[in-house]
């Protein structure tokens, strides 16, 4: 069924795919379910729901995700940049929609409701934004007349339009950076560069004092003895001291059993009380594995259109997963940013899922690919018109 020999979809799949990247992501993924087991029940059991909650929860979702990513892959590049434009429609509708009919959450609206399930617009609009953005980006580049630079820019602002009335200041930034990595791959000058790294400063001063939650976050970040509320981050570094090199054992971490989104954003610290220190940097590793190889891929593909949306979902991969840690190390004030593939969450699963999905057919390399030897770089002259 896996034989060079044979001409099957499933076949031509499997000799085409990262392998080696597909199997990071499984990895990944099972690190997820087990950190669940050791994180969920305690704040199961803490709101009143049964312990195992949480657990079951998450692995039904685990065993949903891996269909999404395998399904997704087996897109070509046609297909992939089709199906992100059809869920980035819908997404975008829905994240405006949220506005009107969401549910609001600590002042936010987020979430909305769809057959019974609470669905978080914004997570599937990043990788879709990413695919689709590129897509616009190599078209400019290619054909010098199509604006799709200003395409992108007016797609991104329409995003971050609606996050910011809801408003979900982290999943701005990310929209942001989004299409500032792809403009920085696509080629420009370092004086736009430094223009942009003085507009987004500017914008974190603008949200510092136009968003009370942002203001106060940042204030109990600078000067954590002025008053405000530090518990949970307390608790997370208290767990990741406790657990020293080796953790105190599964179910054995005390401070994980006091953090309240132990299963969710810190994960991560709960991880370092029960599994210490070496596990986390083996999953940081991990972690750093998927984006390396990830990038490495993209740099195989002929496509210019594959190599920067292949390039832009790790490096979306990366600040997201780099913003969950530093939470949880306390480099950064708290922002509510799920650990791919391993925070609890559906929506943040099954997007990060589709997402990774996308960036492994966009990876596979094609017969008269494997034995290429000169690829050309992201700034070279010589691009492929996308497929």
């Amino acid at each position: 069924m896996f034989s060079r020999a044979e001409k099957t979809w499933l076949a031509e799949w499997w000799w085409s795919i990262d392998r080696e990247l597909l199997g990071a992501l499984i990895m990944l993924l099972a690190c997820g379910m087990v950190l669940s087991f050791g994180a969920s029940p305690a704040v199961a059991e803490r709101i009143g729901l049964d312990e195992w909650h949480f657990v079951i929860r998450h692995a039904m979702f685990c065993v949903l995700a891996v269909p999404v990513m395998l399904a997704t892959s087996l897109l070509s590049h046609r297909q992939a940049r089709l199906s992100a434009l059809f869920v980035l429609v819908v997404m975008t509708v829905l994240l405006w929609a949220t506005l009107y009919f969401g549910t609001e959450v600590k002042g936010a609206r987020r979430w909305v409701s769809l057959a019974g399930q609470s669905i978080q617009p914004s997570e599937f609009v990043k990788p879709a934004f990413a695919v689709i953005s590129a897509w616009l980006f190599s078209e400019s580049l290619i054909h010098r007349n199509v604006p799709g630079r200003w395409m992108a820019a007016g797609l991104m602002v329409l995003i971050v339009a609606a996050l910011l009335l809801q408003p979900d200041v982290g999943q701005t930034a990310l929209v942001v950076a989004t299409w500032a990595v792809l403009l920085f791959f696509s080629g420009i000058s370092w004086w736009v560069i430094i223009g942009l790294g003085l507009l987004a400063v500017s914008a974190l001063a603008g949200a510092y004092m136009f968003f009370p939650h942002v203001s106060r976050r940042i204030d109990t970040f600078i000067n954590p003895d002025a008053g405000g509320n530090t518990y949970q981050i307390d608790r997370a570094i208290h767990s990741l001291l406790e657990g020293g090199w080796f953790g105190r054992g599964p179910g054995e971490s005390l401070a994980k059993k006091l953090i309240p989104d132990a299963h969710a954003d810190y994960v991560f610290s709960a991880a370092a009380g029960e599994f210490g220190i070496l596990f986390c940097m083996g999953l940081v590793g991990l972690i750093a594995f998927i984006v390396i190889r990830a990038m490495i891929s993209a740099q195989r593909q002929t496509s210019l259109f594959a190599r920067l949306a292949a390039s832009t979902i790790a490096v979306q991969f990366a600040m997201q997963s780099g913003i969950n840690l530093a939470v949880n190390l306390n480099l950064i004030p708290p922002k509510g940013m799920t650990l791919p593939f391993v925070s609890y969450g559906g929506t943040s699963m099954f997007a990060v899922a589709f997402g990774m999905g996308l960036m492994l057919a966009l990876t596979r390399t094609k017969p008269e690919e494997r034995m290429a030897t000169g690829i050309p770089s992201y700034r070279s002259a010589v691009v492929a018109p996308a497929e």
